[in-house]
């Protein structure tokens, strides 16, 4: 066993952690992250408006719909259509909450999923 001092990462465990993790367990967890973030720079929080930043809550999305896309295949449809209901929620809150909405097909990972309409 080595000995590693609290300031340092012991990489090995945390290797040996990551290992006994599920793919479909880390893509969901990367998902539901990456839908938290975008719900707060939407503006969705109980904070509302104080973090609110489309343009960050624009990337957030386009990756979320991304991951989706590249994943919906590789894990079961029990994960995958609350994931995806979540995501359209996420495009829809991009919508109501943009000045000038994006035209349909062109919204935030729209490329990925089509055109969401309200």
């Amino acid at each position: 066993m080595s000995e590693t001092s609290p300031e340092t990462p012991d990489f090995d465990a945390m290797t040996r952690d990551i290992a006994e993790v599920p793919a479909v367990e880390v893509i969901v967890t990367v998902a539901v992250n990456l839908m938290s973030a975008a719900a707060v720079k939407l503006g969705l929080s109980e904070e509302g408006e104080k973090y609110k930043d489309l343009d960050e809550a624009r990337k957030l999305i386009s990756a979320l719909a991304g991951l989706m896309d590249a994943s919906t295949t590789e894990i079961s449809s029990f994960h995958a259509a609350p994931l995806r209901d979540g995501l359209k929620s996420l495009q829809l809150a991009f919508r109501e909450a943009s000045l000038v909405p994006d035209e349909p097909g062109r919204g935030p990972g729209e490329k990925y999923t089509g055109a969401v309409y309200g």
